[in-house]
């Protein structure tokens, strides 16, 4: 299991990079989206840029906030909802975290990725996933 969730993060990883390396994505406005506004049911922090709909119900973008604010965030929007953390699948290290949570009306898992991209900033991948 531990080697399926880092494959995962790693492929959030690339999808971030090559997001970065090809300019996707709008740079954040004054509603911290850009222009338009992200189109998804996921939760999101203020702080968006890079957003980016990867398909199959997924996103990726990154946040100012910090690996751990972001792993907090995502712990108290998804309990908020209703659903709860798969905790036999939480990765977590000083440079990335790996979260499953269970309860969508869709019956699919949640999955939220996070890798600390440095500077400040941290690149999230969020999906639905038959896990």
């Amino acid at each position: 299991m531990k080697r399926i969730s880092l494959l995962l993060l790693l492929a959030a990883l690339g999808i971030s990079l090559a997001a970065c390396a090809g300019g996707a994505g709008a740079p954040a406005g004054a509603d911290g989206y850009g222009s338009p506004a992200p189109d998804t049911t996921f939760p999101l922090p203020t702080s968006v840029s890079n957003f980016t709909a990867t398909g199959d119900e997924a996103i990726n973008f990154q946040t100012k906030m910090s690996l751990e604010d972001t792993l907090a965030f995502y712990r108290a929007a998804f309990a908020k909802a209703g659903l709860i953390e798969r905790t036999i699948n939480t990765a977590i290290t000083e440079t990335t975290f790996s979260i499953v949570f269970d309860g969508d009306a869709s019956g699919m898992a949640i999955v939220v990725q996070g890798v600390d991209l440095g500077g400040g900033s941290t690149n999230v991948n969020i999906r639905y996933e038959d896990v």
